[in-house]
């Protein structure tokens, strides 16, 4: 069976594995679903037993949890989405109307990322057609990546709805309120694409042809084209892959917004407990992120196809960053997020200062107070525990996985496929209907999603080293699966892997306090820069610093992180000493030879 038939295989037992587990909702929500509807429906009914018993006969759910998934899934099949319990209404009344204003304004986004990625292409494509150096992906591209969409679209409402007056803050229907949710979704993607547009141009730049073309005096325009041509098929595959971090951002831009599509619906059935409702929402939103991966991975397959046919396969690697940019980048974030934590620390984030709400900077309160009169400054200092503490162990557990992962390549590459077009947002709905809401679901929510790239990449490095002439000559001399393991594989995969998880942290701290935001993680009372966001947003007006803090620290601690990492790579790495244990065939005692190697 070929590659691509078992990857689409393991996308449809993957996309069938979870549409099973999403009909299985209200069997595994935390609250009993005939409690729920009891409570919406009659609020002045009491509780007991013959009532419950009669709703649940009314909603199915007395036939078991399979019987009750059959109705579900034979519904489906007719176009039935269910009935909502809350409203009673046929559930597509609400869902396809949503479905078409997230689909605008998905589309909208993916425009604005398109054209941010053009505009910061066109420079390399200029500096590699003359023969110059193509310019690095540098930090200072990481700004337009450093905040989730939540909160530039908080940004967004206080700098040009609130102080400017330009745009509305709220709403939708009109061209100008698409403005701000489309450049809320379309910059981070923007800057992304733009990342990997400077890469794959430093990469087809470095190939023979484009030297000969230069030798032989063909004009820069016409290189450009070209260089376009070949650096373009192999981004293809990732605009779908955008397009599903577009689908889980919308549930924050439209929740900011109160645009009324898909992602707040599904927000709104969760946080009613509107159980079918919340199933359809989430079941659309999964197979629309399967459908856009599918059909971006089709149309990079046919484009890179016929790129291989018009020029030589690439050889130059990507420049990396500029490690004295990274430098000035690391120095200029981390001693201010670290300033502000250590002034921050020794003050109660919980004290209530009942006369001073929504208080401006003083010498008090340098960051101002919130609505309930706390020091924003204490918040924003005693919040990194909760955000970024909640990112590490995150982290932590995305390590682990893929650790045990690459071990076990033929599994590690479709579930990686499989689970890659899943939406942390959704994750997060469904860990906090199953789980309840909380910050420990939101660190299992966002590992859930995380840990798929460093599957793959640890199942390619341990697939690499068992192919090397190195492992041969260790199996030739008698070693043992388990030693292999224990004192090849492993020391080979902790390093790499260790790296790339510190490469993810920033986006699982963003993912943290995005779910944090939607109300999905801490407590409303916590001091999580996500959940500090929610609480404040509406009051932009009055005290803006309780609004720019977090939004400040989160960038801050982005930009420090991916500076750290260039830096890092220049430090001494550690060596690995593997010794080859003796063969019990062999009679004679001879000298354990020693490899020593260092793992990339």
């Amino acid at each position: 069976m070929s590659g691509p038939v078992k990857s689409a295989l393991a996308r449809v037992a993957a996309l069938a594995g979870i549409t099973v587990l999403i009909g299985a909702i209200p069997w595994l929500a935390h609250r009993d679903p005939a409690l729920t509807v009891l409570r919406a429906l009659y609020p002045d009914r009491e509780p007991d037993p013959e009532a419950l018993a009669e709703i649940r006969a009314d909603l199915g759910l007395d036939r078991g949890p399979l019987g009750a998934l059959a109705d579900w899934l034979a519904g489906l099949l007719r176009g039935d989405l269910g009935t909502s319990w809350v409203t009673g209404r046929a559930v597509g009344e609400d869902l396809w109307p949503a479905l078409g204003t997230s689909l605008v304004l998905m589309g909208t986004a993916i425009l604005v990322a398109l054209a941010i990625a053009a505009a910061f292409s066109v420079r390399p494509l200029r500096r590699a057609a003359t023969g110059h150096d193509a310019p690095s992906s540098g930090i200072g591209l990481g700004l337009l990546v450093s905040l989730p969409e939540f909160a530039i679209a908080a940004l967004g409402v206080a700098v040009f709805a609130s102080w400017l007056g330009w745009l509305p803050a709220y709403g939708y229907g009109s061209a100008d309120t698409a403005i701000l949710p489309a450049l809320a979704l379309g910059i981070p993607a923007g800057g992304v694409l733009s990342r990997l547009c400077r890469d794959g141009i430093a990469q087809a730049a470095g190939e023979e042809w484009v030297r000969q073309w230069r030798s032989e005096g063909i004009p820069s325009t016409d290189i450009q084209r070209a260089l376009a041509k070949r650096a373009l098929p192999p981004l293809v595959p990732q605009v779908g892959v955008m397009s599903v971090a577009l689908t889980g951002g919308a549930v924050a831009v439209e929740t900011v917004f109160a645009v009324p599509g898909l992602g707040r619906e599904a927000l709104r059935a969760a946080e009613a407990q509107d159980l079918p409702a919340l199933q359809a929402a989430m079941l659309i939103l999964v197979l629309l992120g399967f459908a856009l991966g599918a059909a971006a991975r089709l149309g990079g397959a046919l484009w890179e196809g016929r790129a291989a046919r018009e020029a030589p396969v690439a050889v130059a690697a990507a420049r990396g960053h500029s490690p004295r940019a990274a430098r000035l980048w690391f120095a200029f974030s981390a001693p201010v997020l670290a300033a502000v934590v250590l002034a921050g620390a020794f003050r109660d984030p919980d004290a209530l200062h009942t006369g001073r709400r929504l208080a401006p900077p003083s010498a008090e309160f340098p960051l101002g107070t919130d609505q309930l009169g706390r020091d924003v400054l204490a918040r924003i200092a005693h919040g990194a525990a909760w955000t970024i503490g909640a990112a590490l162990i995150a982290a932590v557990a995305v390590f682990l996985i893929a650790l045990a992962l690459g071990f076990a390549p033929r599994l590690a590459h479709p579930l990686a496929e499989s689970l890659n077009s899943f939406p942390m947002a959704l994750a997060g709905v469904l860990v906090a209907v199953v789980l309840g809401r909380g910050q420990a679901g939101a660190v299992i929510a966002v590992a859930l999603v995380s840990w798929p790239p460093l599957a793959v990449h640890a199942a390619s490095l341990a697939r690499e080293l068992r192919r090397s002439s190195y492992m041969e000559s260790v199996v030739a001399l008698g070693a043992g699966r388990g030693w292999i393991a224990f004192r090849h594989t492993l020391p080979a995969l902790v390093g790499p892997l260790s790296a790339h998880a510190a490469m993810r942290l920033p986006g699982i701290a963003l993912g943290i306090a995005s779910l944090g935001f939607l109300g999905l993680g801490a407590g409303v009372d916590s001091p999580e820069w996500g959940t500090m966001l929610s609480q404040t947003l509406p009051y932009v007006d009055r005290a803006p610093l309780s609004v720019l803090a977090p939004v400040a620290a989160m960038a801050a601690f982005t930009l420090a992180t991916l500076a750290a990492l260039p830096m890092a790579r220049r430090l001494p790495r550690p060596r690995f000493t593997a010794r080859i244990p003796t063969p019990r065939k062999e009679s004679a005692p001879r000298s354990k030879p020693e490899y020593i190697f260092t793992p990339e």
